[in-house]
């Protein structure tokens, strides 16, 4: 069974044009004692077929998505997902479930982004529904599945729900019907803010904020050459802030950082990227990411994983690194 209090990874998928190349890296991950792999998926692979490779080719590291919505596929078909892949991973399963982006949603795959908190919501319940193997009896402002049960084996132990999320309403969501909570690119400050919101959730759910997996997806870069590292950190940041959907950009501008995100945005849609990347300051990049030499990235970890009620660094990388440099990174920060 994974580690459920350690240190996990998370698969740059769409960085490998070999899928025996990313299974390699996971392997390589779970021989340095990482205790789950995650993955996301924009318009590339599809990843439950990738995950289920995944858990026949591995024995111990937990598998897990970032993240799959209800705008990809129905709530129905999600627990359909989740009860096959605890079958196949002999339980080392966990379903991770967010809203995804307004682009994904509306360019990929062609439908409103519409209420996401609620649509999430009804995804969680549905899922948790399916994997009981009753009936669906499911009348949702949404989703309104009801007549028909999950055909397969009913997992032992149902595959866990996460919520990706970042907001303090969708974030007290994740307290009070979801297993985990998965934030990103927030601050300390704010990720000790959200952890009030998810508290919240769970005493309205009447349970233990202690029973809610909180697991960090944090951008890593632990390199020899310390500067390379940051150059990288500053072109990821610098992306995720131009384009990567507007939540991240509201987070780190709520943050006290909004000067620095018009101008990193303004810059990027100007068609300057250096000048986008050199308007990301070291004190940014610092209150976000881990990046620089070993000792400097391991340091940043540590501040993270020293927040109360965090339970679990997932050690993500920036998109521009190379392979060697991402294993490079997983052994400067594999689990002690």
């Amino acid at each position: 069974m994974p580690e459920e209090y350690g240190r996990d990874m998370v698969l740059p998928l769409n960085s490998y044009d070999d899928v025996e190349d990313a299974v390699d890296m996971v392997q390589f991950a779970e021989e340095l004692g990482y205790g789950y792999v995650s993955m996301g998926e924009t318009s590339g692979r599809s990843i439950p077929i990738v995950m289920g490779l995944l858990a026949e080719r591995t024995d111990e590291i937990g598998i897990t998505d970032d993240v799959l919505s209800p705008y990809s596929r129905t709530p129905s078909t999600l627990g359909q997902t989740a009860a096959t892949l605890q079958e196949l991973s002999g339980g080392r399963f966990r379903l991770r479930i967010g809203a995804s982006s307004p682009a994904l949603a509306e360019r990929w795959h062609g439908v409103d982004f519409e209420r996401p908190l609620r649509q999430v919501r009804e995804a969680v319940e549905i899922v948790r529904q399916v994997q009981s193997g009753d009936r669906l009896d499911y009348d949702g402002d949404f989703f309104s599945p009801e007549g028909m049960a999950f055909e397969g084996p009913v997992p032992e132990e149902p595959a866990p729900v996460d919520v990706a999320a970042l907001g303090p309403k969708s974030v007290e969501m994740a307290g009070r019907f979801a297993d985990g909570w998965v934030p990103q690119l927030l601050t300390v400050e704010a990720i000790e803010e959200r952890m009030e919101d998810l508290k919240r959730g769970a005493e309205l759910g009447d349970r233990s904020v202690d029973d809610v997996r909180v697991s960090l997806n944090f951008r890593c870069g632990a390199l020899e050459d310390g500067e390379r590292a940051r150059q990288y950190a500053r072109q990821h940041v610098a992306f995720m802030v131009a384009l990567y959907g507007p939540y991240y950009r509201k987070a780190i501008a709520d943050a006290g950082w909004e000067d620095v995100t018009e101008e990193v945005r303004a810059r990027w849609h100007d068609g300057d990227r250096e000048g986008a990347y050199e308007a990301v300051p070291d004190e940014l990049l610092d209150e976000l990411v881990a990046a620089g030499t070993p000792e400097k990235a391991r340091e940043q970890v540590e501040r993270f994983e020293a927040i109360d009620g965090l339970d679990t660094v997932q050690v993500s990388f920036f998109g521009p690194m190379g392979e060697e440099e991402r294993r490079e990174t997983l052994e400067h920060l594999a689990p002690e």
